[in-house]
């Protein structure tokens, strides 16, 4: 059986930095804006001076345009009851959404949240991400497929790995400064992978940011999920699942 990183080896891999070969970050909270606590977010982006977020759960799913500042919901378009939203991205004046198990994902107007089609792929959707040329997407393994935006086909796909092994359970994804940012689901933790070999290259260790018991909620699925980035005021935005706050936050190198 080929061997996995496993969540206790990310978990002894931050505890012991100063011997880890892949960089650790720290951080420091730069701002806290209110967040809605009854949003599932599955995908975040920031975009125009607004952010992003797609949310999921059966009867609950929705992508919705947020103040920052505020946390107020402007702009709301419901998916279908049956379907359980996933990550999502913006591609020129298109929203793409994804779908977890329905195996179809949505096109919709950036501006009036207008359905504009329909895609299909097999598997499962988690996170969804762009750099302008190509889509990542994640299905909860250990591949990043990468789409073409025009046709949503797959073009090719790439194994993220630490120190040589698979790491699985990678989920809403961001693009920022080359990198491509990924949430590891059920930890505090996002990998900084390189997106053309898929190795990591750094582990951003975010225990602390929001304690567990702040979280508003007793439901183990209250997790880290949610990175935007705003590239012109060079502004890192992370949230999680249920969460009463989003965080602008600043990435600090972990001393050796």
């Amino acid at each position: 059986m080929l061997k996995q990183f496993t969540t206790l080896a990310l978990a002894c891999t931050l505890a012991g930095a100063a011997q880890a070969a892949i960089p650790v970050y720290g951080f420091v909270v730069k701002n806290t804006y209110p967040h809605d606590p009854q949003a599932f977010t599955q995908g975040l982006f920031y975009r125009d001076g607004y952010l992003y977020e797609s949310t999921g759960l059966n009867g609950r799913s929705s992508i919705r345009k947020v103040e920052l500042k505020s946390g107020k919901v402007v702009q709301k378009e419901d998916l279908p009851s049956d379907v359980f939203g996933e990550g999502a991205t913006a591609v020129g004046n298109q929203l793409i959404g994804l779908t977890w198990t329905s195996q179809v994902g949505y096109v919709f107007d950036l501006k009036t949240f207008k359905l504009k089609q329909r895609f299909d792929y097999v598997g499962e959707g988690w996170g969804l991400a762009n750099d302008s040329k190509h889509l990542y997407m994640s299905d909860g393994s250990s591949f990043i497929r990468i789409l073409d935006p025009k046709t949503m086909k797959e073009v090719r796909r790439i194994q993220v790995t630490a120190d040589g092994l698979p790491l699985e359970q990678l989920n809403e994804l961001e693009v920022v400064e080359g990198e491509l940012y990924s949430n590891i689901w059920g930890t505090d933790v996002i990998a900084r992978i390189d997106k053309d070999s898929g190795k990591v290259v750094g582990w951003i260790n975010l225990t602390g940011l929001l304690p567990k018991e702040q979280r508003g909620t007793s439901t183990p699925d209250a997790v880290l999920n949610g990175i935007a980035w705003d590239a012109k005021s060079r502004r890192l935005f992370v949230t999680g699942k249920l969460w009463p706050k989003l965080f602008e936050i600043e990435l600090v190198p972990v001393k050796r």
